[in-house]
């Protein structure tokens, strides 16, 4: 039986999977490169460049192409970091947006135009209280931020 999960999500880039997944494999920890394909000398790639690998980001497995440039990423897909403290958000946020785009509510693009959210471990807690005023100061508090704080979202639930 293989090791290979039955879904995965695969990353189509233009020319640079390699390097994303070098950067990627250096953010976190728990990492590991797989597989490498590279083209040969009848393309449509540069021969050597890497055609489809596979790596493993906390024990998510990923596959990345370098098909070209006829597709893009979108903010229509993104991948969750959930963190358990203040500095493990700060860490992530800190890597994964640097060279791209801070957005709002934890969401960011990386350098490469990919999509995060760096989110608390806290926040399912703090918005699914049945508490619709608690959940509605915290909402409100989660739409002013860019990077998510623990601390001022905590202060809103509390009603502080």
């Amino acid at each position: 039986m293989s090791d290979i999960p039955k879904i995965s999500p695969f990353l189509w880039f233009d020319n640079n999977a390699e390097e994303a997944i070098d950067y990627y494999t250096s953010i976190f920890k728990n990492s590991k490169r797989f597989d490498v394909s590279r083209y040969g000398e009848g393309g449509p790639g540069p021969a050597g460049s890497v055609m489809v690998a596979a790596f493993e980001l906390e024990g998510q497995r990923f596959t990345a192409l370098n098909g070209g440039p006829l597709f893009k990423f979108n903010e229509a897909i993104s991948f969750v970091v959930n963190c358990d403290s203040q500095d493990e958000i700060d860490e992530y946020w800190e890597k994964l947006s640097a060279g791209g785009e801070p957005g709002q509510c934890g969401w960011l693009k990386d350098r490469f135009d990919l999509s995060w959210q760096i989110v608390p471990t806290i926040l399912p807690e703090l918005m699914q209280t049945g508490d619709a005023e608690k959940t509605g100061r915290v909402m409100a508090a989660l739409m002013q931020m860019t990077k998510l704080e623990i601390d001022g979202l905590q202060r809103a639930f509390e009603g502080a």
